[in-house]
């Protein structure tokens, strides 16, 4: 879990770079995807489980695929006028999104303890935006969307995790992606030194195997115990910004994304306590 951490890092200090070298959002995960769908392919065929990739309510996993896409695409595009240390911890804002989603839409109860770490949580968030934030209130608008985004990404990744395989979902998510960006690169292309396209494959690479340690780790241990190595995240980002672009994080960033992690780690606290008087 803290390799695939570091990758998918690593995946959002590369996006940034390309940008601000002139590659549009859209591109990249076009680009992106260009990689990563036939990749998926030929590990899924030389499994021989390519049949575990076929949905059985593909319209779901399109309207699915077409909320994902907003995720990543908001998250890109935020972290131009965003430190990657802010973007990341304001991204954590989806833990707290999907607790709500869950109470709305899958039934679930959530008690006093949670609802406070809800609400300190969105605190920590403010925090880091407020007046003294290293960023742009554009960025963090769509660093917000892109997490409400990726709840609602999440949540209907449960409910369909009754009847569709994991690897299902992961290869229509990245389907939908593909031909979303696909159809609007026209509109964005942007062409480009060689060495973005390097980086560009390095970012589907981090992106692939990122992703892969990740279900590999779930597969190894209970999620509730491995979640919270999420959010190492914030070091990789800090130590991207003082390595790459020589950005330290204001007081008000620190103080955020110490309220952000420690509300985050209640709630996986108060949920695997659930879990176990459950079980």
């Amino acid at each position: 879990m803290l390799i695939a951490i570091g990758l998918l890092s690593g995946m959002d200090a590369i996006a940034k770079i390309l940008m601000q070298g002139g590659m549009p959002a859209v591109q990249i995960l076009a680009l992106r995807s260009l990689i990563i769908i036939p990749l998926l392919l030929t590990v899924f065929a030389v499994r021989g489980k390519l049949g575990s990739l076929r949905p059985t309510r593909p319209l779901w996993h399109l309207c699915r695929g077409l909320i994902g896409f907003v995720a990543p695409l908001s998250f890109f595009l935020g972290i131009q006028f965003v430190p990657l240390t802010d973007a990341v911890t304001v991204s954590f804002s989806a833990i707290f999104l999907i607790t709500i989603l869950s109470i709305i839409f899958l039934g679930e109860q959530v008690g006093v303890h949670r609802w406070a770490s809800i609400l300190t949580g969105f605190i920590g968030v403010m925090v880091v935006i407020g007046p003294k934030g290293g960023g742009d209130l554009l960025g963090y608008a769509l660093i917000l969307t892109g997490s409400l985004a990726y709840a609602i990404l999440f949540i209907c990744g449960r409910y369909l995790s009754e009847t569709e395989s994991v690897s299902s979902l992961v290869f229509s998510f990245n389907l939908t992606v593909g031909v979303m960006s696909l159809s609007l690169l026209p509109f964005f292309w942007q062409p480009q030194p060689l060495e973005q396209y390097g980086l560009l494959l390095c970012l589907a690479l981090f992106a692939v195997s990122g992703h892969h340690l990740m279900t590999l780790a779930v597969s190894l241990a209970e999620a509730s115990l491995i979640a919270p190595f999420e959010y190492t995240a914030v070091l990789w980002a800090l130590a991207f910004d003082l390595l790459i672009w020589q950005i330290a994080p204001p007081m008000s960033t620190t103080i955020g994304a110490t309220i952000v992690i420690g509300s985050g780690l209640y709630i996986v606290y108060r949920e695997r306590i659930n879990e176990t008087q459950a079980a």
